[in-house]
């Protein structure tokens, strides 16, 4: 746990691109480890899914950190500020943006890079579950970021318009995958990899408004979905059921389990007053003030996304009705079900009152985050 630790807090520090691929796979052995010692009877099947994917998208990552770092100097650099100011010919930009591109993309995940995900969390145990959504997948975003956008203006801005679209679809594609879903852990991978959509348009849609609501669902999904996955391990430590088909009816012996994951949904489904709906808003925002785009593709790109957002209340109250309501579980005695101590509201609380405080007034991320954002996009793409 010390080493992923170490790993995912010294990606996001270093200020180095070696130190930072180090960091990047530090992290990967213990991840595997805990997917493949702790989960279900398909966790070792997972587990080697995820180093695969993982692996391979950081050799072009490796790929990428050798190619920037020994080109046209005399003296190799590292050094994130050095190689700000650092200039490629365009084609080898684009060369090197696609080798950092597929890495990323597998962290994020982006499609068709993300199988990895919904099967390492259908088996993973739900504390791991947590760490991989809250934390991991935003090293991909990051990742983005850090060098693509901001070391690789131009091969971003040609991109762009492309990954707008990629973000778009994968909204849509992932509520709809997550709907059919019958694991319960599985559905709300999917909606994080929808979620994942927006941060892709925001980063690609290369305005502040855009830029600052990806940082904001970043944060934002960090909880909401950490939060999701600890409420289904929670109910399944009781239940022992995890798929939705099975379950039905706990609302009533387990009242304070249910306002929880009752709570986070909501949260999920960008309700007004939470973190979620302000991130997607700006977004939003970020889309329609986009002077690259013409006004067809932004029409286009709001109407699609406004269908991932009338899909995500769809799969997320077809979910609570399926596990709350109904009475297929009354069978079983009450004695039965333990519904949530001190422990789960502490850790539930602890999660929901950020979800709110952000909801409530983001300007306090955002502050933290403006300057950056005007530093990248004035510095690289409005000179």
């Amino acid at each position: 746990m010390l080493a992923m630790y170490s790993g995912q807090i010294g990606s996001f520090s270093s200020r180095d691109l070696l130190l930072f691929f180090i960091m990047w796979e530090l992290e990967l052995i213990p991840v595997y480890l805990l997917l493949s010692m702790w989960g279900g009877k398909k966790r070792l099947y997972s587990a080697t899914k995820f180093i695969l994917y993982t692996g391979g998208g950081s050799i072009f990552l490796l790929m990428g950190v050798l190619g920037i770092g020994l080109y046209g100097s005399t003296e190799p650099t590292l050094n994130f500020e050095m190689l700000v100011n650092q200039s490629y010919p365009l084609a080898l930009e684009i060369i090197f943006y696609i080798g950092f591109f597929i890495a990323f993309a597998v962290k994020l995940p982006i499609i068709p890079l993300h199988t990895w995900l919904p099967d390492t969390h259908g088996e993973a145990h739900y504390s791991t579950c947590m760490l991989l959504a809250g934390i991991l997948l935003k090293m991909g975003a990051y990742g983005l970021v850090r060098i693509n956008m901001e070391l690789l203006p131009h091969a971003h801005s040609i991109f762009s318009p492309w990954l707008i679209i990629i973000g778009t679809m994968q909204i849509i594609y992932a509520a709809l995958t997550s709907l059919v879903q019958r694991n319960l852990k599985k559905r709300i991978a999917y909606s994080s990899v929808s979620h994942m959509g927006f941060i892709i348009i925001g980063i690609s849609s290369i305005t502040e408004t855009g830029l600052n609501g990806a940082f904001l669902q970043i944060i934002s999904h960090g909880f909401i979905g950490a939060a999701l996955f600890f409420l289904a391990g929670t109910s399944y430590d009781r239940i022992r059921l995890v798929y939705l088909d099975e379950m039905g009816g706990i609302a009533i012996p387990m009242p304070k389990i249910f306002t929880l994951f009752s709570s986070f949904s909501m949260a999920s489904l960008a309700l007004p007053g939470m973190s979620g709906f302000v991130a997607e808003l700006i977004i939003f925002f970020g889309i329609i003030t986009n002077q690259n785009l013409v006004l067809t593709t932004k029409i286009l790109i709001t109407f699609g996304m406004a269908i991932g957002i009338i899909l995500t209340p769809i799969y997320s109250l077809s979910m609570l009705r399926q596990m709350f309501y109904g009475y297929k579980l009354f069978n079983i005695k009450n004695s039965a079900f333990l519904d949530a101590g001190p422990r789960e509201f502490f850790v539930s609380i602890s999660i929901f009152i950020p979800v709110i405080g952000v909801g409530v007034y983001p300007d306090f991320v955002l502050s933290l985050s403006a300057e950056k954002v005007e530093t990248i996009l004035s510095k690289f793409f409005y000179r």
